[in-house]
């Protein structure tokens, strides 16, 4: 039996940009996931995700998002494939939103490229939109999407490249306590290794449920693509930026026509408690009408489009939205990382990163992001 450095289990972002960085650095690494990288069951999984320097007053994700952008790009420009598209973000707040107050400081204090709208300048560039009074917008033209599948597999491609081994097995339920020193899978397939690194996104609660059961909460979130008007470009990249709406208290966000696929919106909000395994991933009625509602309100050329395609995911929501990065409390060799909570996958290149300065002792752990912050009740402080 062959021992590695390091195994990783789970080829989410997480865990890609993880063993991507430990491969990196020199060590030997397997990566694990029964189901392989930006598959429909993980939260890597989809067409897109927002990358944006916002975060209200949480400067270490803004930071995280500028050092995290930087690498996307590096590896959309190694690979020759487009991971990134700058379609900018566009941020639409009321007066007097401290959210928004917090991130344009934020944003100025970093150097991040920034116009501020007021309400008849919002108007005027984005005639789609029907703002409620008192709106004014936040844009970041530098920012954009992330195509989600297509970019954790090129990391998992480049990590194979330089020698992480990939295997197609889920890690079973370890025991013990102190040094692990192999983990058998649920095939049976015994893998040895210095450090084990757990990233299994919303697995992550059934592997450990006495320690993470009530800390690490999967959430149903359903997305939906709608069609346009033929000829109708207004909401195409160039024409329509990513929208992130905090005018309404579920914070609905949605994207421009990418690759053809129709205009990507999803509600924020939680959804109910949702297993990855067997849960049902066909959209609700109510889902579909709260959908609806909103396109009429606020984009009202669309109240009628027809719904081309859908996707139910999952959030892995801790209490406050915070990632959870620590040492397991049992295992001098384990390390948890997960607590993506829905606002994660921008974060892999800085987060990877991060762990592999960990498990090489060149960083500590990070105290919004240890076990002992996370709480079982549900604060959402972070999205």
């Amino acid at each position: 039996m062959m021992t590695r450095d390091v195994a990783v289990f789970g080829s989410g972002v997480f865990g890609a940009w993880t063993a991507l960085w430990l491969r990196r650095s020199g060590a030997s690494v397997a990566l694990l996931d029964p189901h392989g990288p930006g598959n429909s069951r993980s939260s890597s999984g989809g067409e897109s995700r927002i990358i944006r320097m916002g975060y209200g007053p949480d400067e270490i994700y803004t930071l995280w998002s500028m050092r995290s952008l930087g690498h996307w790009k590096e590896l959309a420009a190694q690979t020759g494939q487009r991971l990134f598209e700058q379609t900018g973000v566009l941020w639409m707040a009321l007066e007097g939103d401290e959210y928004a107050a917090h991130t344009k400081r934020l944003l100025e204090k970093h150097g991040v490229e920034l116009e501020t709208l007021a309400a008849a300048e919002l108007a005027a560039r984005y005639p789609q939109i029907t703002c409620p009074p008192g709106s004014w917008g936040l844009f970041e033209p530098g920012s954009g999407a992330l195509m989600a599948r297509r970019a954790v597999q090129a990391v998992a491609a480049e990590g194979a490249r330089l020698g992480v081994e990939q295997l197609g097995e889920a890690a079973a339920r370890p025991d013990g306590a102190g040094l692990l020193r192999e983990v058998v899978t649920t095939s049976g397939t015994r893998i040895s290794a210095g450090v084990f690194v757990f990233a299994c996104g919303p697995w992550l609660p059934g592997l450990f449920p006495d320690l993470l059961g009530r800390r690490i909460h999967p959430t149903r979130q359903e997305v939906m693509f709608f069609g346009p008007r033929a000829g109708d470009r207004r909401f195409a990249p160039g024409r329509f930026p990513v929208c992130l709406d905090l005018t309404d208290p579920r914070k609905p966000y949605c994207f421009p026509e990418l690759d053809g696929r129709g205009y990507k919106i999803a509600i924020d909000a939680h959804g109910p408690l949702f297993d990855p395994d067997s849960a049902d991933r066909t959209l609700t009625p109510q889902g579909i009408a709260d959908v609806r509602a909103y396109l009429a309100a606020r984009y009202p050329d669309l109240r009628n489009a027809p719904l081309l395609e859908s996707r139910v995911c999952q959030y892995e929501n801790t209490s406050s939205g915070n990632f959870l990065i620590d040492r397991h409390p049992d295992f001098n060799n384990v390390w948890l990382v997960g607590g993506g909570s829905g606002h994660g996958f921008k974060h892999g290149p800085a987060l990877g990163e991060h762990v592999a300065a960990l498990i090489s002792g060149q960083a500590g752990v990070e105290q919004r992001f240890s076990l002992a912050s996370k709480a079982e009740s549900r604060a959402r402080e972070v999205f």
